[in-house]
């Protein structure tokens, strides 16, 4: 998916510091699109022809005071959410003051430098995001689902509208992450609690935590209720609502609503990529990007007995000759020649293999569905590439020794790759650079 420029308007009198902040900002923050003016007229004109992400003014321009020119921004329609930040040297005490009622969301002190200043810039823009997200609403009355979507999809969101909470089920269902369609889904369900039919917005409440189990973060859910009835909402609550509003909706209230549960949701799916991240580089070698033995340990075994994945053929493969070369060339070339083997290896084979750097120069390989005879023809082929693979351009051979389940399917890892090895050996004997099973 493209990522969205972010579109950052900078207001400041002095020509020196907008060409700085506006050179500092594109280079530290790659997704963004800067504009520069010199005074609040031209801030103006400019509000008025596009639409920007982020606002940051000087708290004094040549036309106009910066808490004024907030002000203005707050007033109009296109930009009456827009993020404010005001960058000035002095500016403590004033915008403790009269920062609130001007609608200045942050600022920031010159004295700390503009290097200082882009990182506050990214912090602020991860902080305050624009609302981008797919709403999954539900409500029954066409008029009232009319006019919030209306309202909703003003503000950028886009909108999946249903009448029933039957209706939400199904679409949640479709776009489960064990669904047909798992690479789109709902960053929020918005429901009324009140629906016609056999289901209420409870009941479809207790879908998503009981059914698909979603936990609160992973899908927020904001339940629109009546102002008069506190019992239903403390139930709401407890059925694992994460907030509720009333009606009737203030535009105010939903997009503030709705602008916590996207960072409540954006921030799980962070710490999510992040875990993600964290187990694989836990499971691979750094050196030649293949799995590490630990994963080897941790899957192998139930790799090997899978019964959809057999015959299950395992190869051992060996750099010939490899401690001449760091003995020779040094282990940095050595490195070298390592890292390029294990770039053809991903290459080489589907990811539905499993390639490991087994210890040293040696690898190990399983692949799923392989009958001996096939194993021997792709452990030539990936021999000959080797061959002609030459990495820092040094002629590199290795050598393979294979093992199958194809006639013992009830061989473990261990015995299989002990068989494998006993291959290897056999190549090595017979003259190395060649296939042993």
């Amino acid at each position: 998916m493209i990522q969205k420029l972010t579109q950052i308007l900078v207001v400041d009198g002095s020509e020196v510091s907008r060409t700085v902040v506006s050179r500092i900002l594109s280079e530290e923050m790659t997704h963004a699109s800067i504009t520069t003016c010199g005074s609040a007229e031209e801030a103006t004109r400019l509000l008025e022809e596009q639409r920007f992400d982020l606002i940051t003014t000087a708290l004094m321009l040549p036309d106009r005071d910066g808490l004024e020119l907030s002000r203005h921004i707050r007033a109009s329609r296109s930009h009456h959410y827009t993020p404010i930040v005001v960058v000035s040297g002095d500016a403590d005490s004033r915008l403790l003051r009269e920062g609130f009622a001007a609608g200045v969301t942050d600022y920031f002190d010159k004295a700390l430098g503009y290097r200082a200043f882009a990182e506050f810039i990214q912090e602020f823009t991860q902080r305050n995001t624009g609302l981008v997200g797919r709403i999954l609403y539900v409500e029954d009355s066409p008029s009232a689902a009319a006019h919030t979507r209306r309202l909703m999809e003003h503000h950028g969101l886009q909108v999946v509208h249903t009448a029933t909470a039957e209706q939400a089920i199904d679409l949640l269902d479709d776009f489960a992450p064990a669904g047909p369609r798992s690479d789109v889904g709902f960053d929020i369900v918005i429901t009324d609690f009140y629906l016609k039919g056999r289901l209420t917005g409870g009941d479809l409440l207790h879908a998503v935590r009981a059914k698909f189990h979603y936990s609160q973060q992973e899908m927020p859910v904001l339940v629109i209720t009546s102002p008069e009835n506190d019992q239903k909402q403390v139930e709401v609550f407890h059925a694992g609502a994460n907030d509720f509003v009333t009606k009737p909706i203030v535009e105010e209230i939903l997009v503030a609503r709705i602008r916590s549960l996207l960072l409540i949701k954006q921030q799980f799916n962070a710490l999510k990529r992040q875990n993600e991240e964290m187990r694989r580089l836990a499971t691979t070698d750094s050196l030649t990007g293949v799995r590490n033995k630990r994963y080897l340990l941790d899957h192998g075994e139930q790799f090997v007995a899978d019964r959809g994945r057999q015959p299950v053929s395992a190869m051992l493969l060996d750099l010939d000759n490899f401690k001449k070369i760091n003995d020779n060339l040094g282990h940095i070339t050595g490195d070298r020649v390592l890292e390029a083997l294990g770039n053809l290896l991903i290459e080489h084979f589907s990811s539905e293999v499993t390639v490991v750097r087994f210890g040293g120069e040696e690898f190990a390989l399983l692949l799923p569905r392989c009958p001996l005879r096939e194993a021997h023809a792709r452990a030539e082929e990936l021999r000959r590439q080797v061959e002609l693979c030459k990495p820092a351009g040094i002629p590199i051979t290795i050598s393979i020794g294979l093992a199958s389940t194809q006639s013992n399917p009830d061989l473990n890892l261990t015995q299989l790759l002990c068989i494998a090895d006993r291959a290897l050996y056999n190549a090595k004997e017979h003259g190395r650079n060649r296939v042993c099973a």
